[in-house]
């Protein structure tokens, strides 16, 4: 039997205070934003190890899993990251400043700009997504990997129609 945690404790007492009141969705939700803060501290201290931001990341990491040449235009940066132009434009100006992207003239689109990461951001993103991979390991540590695929599927289930919104 897996020992009470704080939201077992709770979740008794919101039944015991609010007996009217359906709390079982704190069984799973409370969890999760308990996990989440966790996952937070994991990630935080992945990107500062690698002297990134977490917004950093987020930019190299998109250019990263595009494969060689490592780029992306403003556009697909800008869905795979979900923030507005504006804050994407800002972004890559101060991670080219940073020396860890550059700006290219799309070959086929004389107007058109291509973002590629450079070496020095490529090293940075990989030494990132190595202590991340290690940390968040950390946090699945008592799941087995059966249950690592069970529970990964039935996040996919609940987050599948705000991946949609």
């Amino acid at each position: 039997m897996t020992a009470r945690d704080e939201v077992d404790r709770i979740v008794e007492a919101w039944r015991r205070e609010r007996p009217e009141l359906d709390v079982e969705p704190l069984q799973v939700l409370s969890r999760v934003s308990r996990l989440a803060r966790h996952l937070d501290l994991a990630r935080k201290r992945a990107f500062t190890a690698s002297g990134l931001e977490p917004w950093e990341f987020d930019v190299l990491s998109a250019l990263r899993r595009a494969g060689d040449p490592y780029e992306l235009s403003p556009k697909a940066l800008l869905q795979q990251t979900l923030v507005s132009s504006g804050t994407m434009t800002n972004r890559i100006d101060r991670l080219t400043t940073r020396g860890l992207v550059e700006r290219h003239t799309a070959p086929h689109d004389g107007r058109g700009i291509l973002v590629r990461m450079t070496a020095e951001g490529r090293e940075r993103v990989d030494r990132a997504m190595d202590e991340l991979m290690v940390g968040e390991a950390t946090l699945l540590r008592h799941l087995s990997r059966a249950e690592q695929e069970r529970l990964a599927g039935l996040l996919r289930t609940l987050g599948a129609d705000f991946d949609d919104a």
